[in-house]
């Protein structure tokens, strides 16, 4: 009798192993959004907010945002179920927004559950990044007012997650650290783009592409500003 349980544990144990392993490569995943238009944005069509504009730049299209009422909100979470993961930014903060802007959020449906890219303007002329990851118990935020940056420049804000460690980078460059020993991957829920999901800290500026990789990229293999 023994024996039949253990074999019955083992082969339970084995399934789970087997199940979760599919799953990974399951979530082996790249997507990337263009940030082009209005009407579509990967695949989905956006709940527009305001006047957001379609504008022409040497890199390509991209929308720009006007910091007072204009957002995209999109009915979809690209990172979900993802336990490891890099979210990638492509941005232009401009002067004259407001001292806090949650330009990008990912939301899980009924829960407080986030990710969130946001800017902070020190009002001379230069920002600087704060992310902020949501799961569960952990609630953990990476910010520092010393590590500012131009406006008016193209920048790869740049959001890592390893399984253990968070990280973020501004084109490539490693800013901050912490340690997550416990994340649990976001599930259904929704993005919003130039403003936090509850339609406030609204963004000025423009957003050109974002990049959702189910793995902890290496800053050799962001996409450049």
């Amino acid at each position: 009798m023994n024996i039949l349980l253990l074999i019955i544990i083992l082969f339970y144990i084995n399934s789970i192993m087997c199940y979760k392993e599919k799953k990974n490569k399951m979530l082996d995943f790249q997507i990337t959004w263009q940030i082009d238009s209005i009407t579509s944005i990967g695949g989905y069509t956006p709940v527009v907010l305001g006047l957001p504009r379609v504008v022409s730049t040497p890199g390509g299209k991209m929308v720009e945002f006007d910091g007072e009422g204009d957002g995209l909100q999109i009915d979809t979470c690209p990172l979900e179920g993802a336990g490891t993961f890099t979210l990638e930014v492509i941005f232009r903060p401009d002067a004259g927004g407001l001292p806090e802007q949650r330009f990008f959020h990912l939301q899980e449906d009924g829960s407080d559950n986030r990710v969130l890219i946001e800017t902070r303007l020190t009002g001379d002329g230069r920002w600087y990044l704060d992310t902020f990851i949501r799961s569960g118990m952990t609630d953990q935020t990476l910010i520092d007012s010393t590590l500012t940056h131009p406006v008016g420049e193209w920048y790869n804000a740049a959001l890592v997650y390893d399984g253990r460690e968070m990280r973020h980078y501004v084109n490539g460059e490693k800013e901050l650290t912490a340690v997550i020993l416990s994340y649990t991957p976001l599930e259904k829920g929704k993005t919003s783009i130039g403003v936090r999901i509850n339609r406030v800290y609204w963004f000025k500026g423009a957003i050109r592409t974002v990049r959702f990789t189910a793995s902890a990229l290496s800053p050799g293999d962001f996409l450049k500003p």
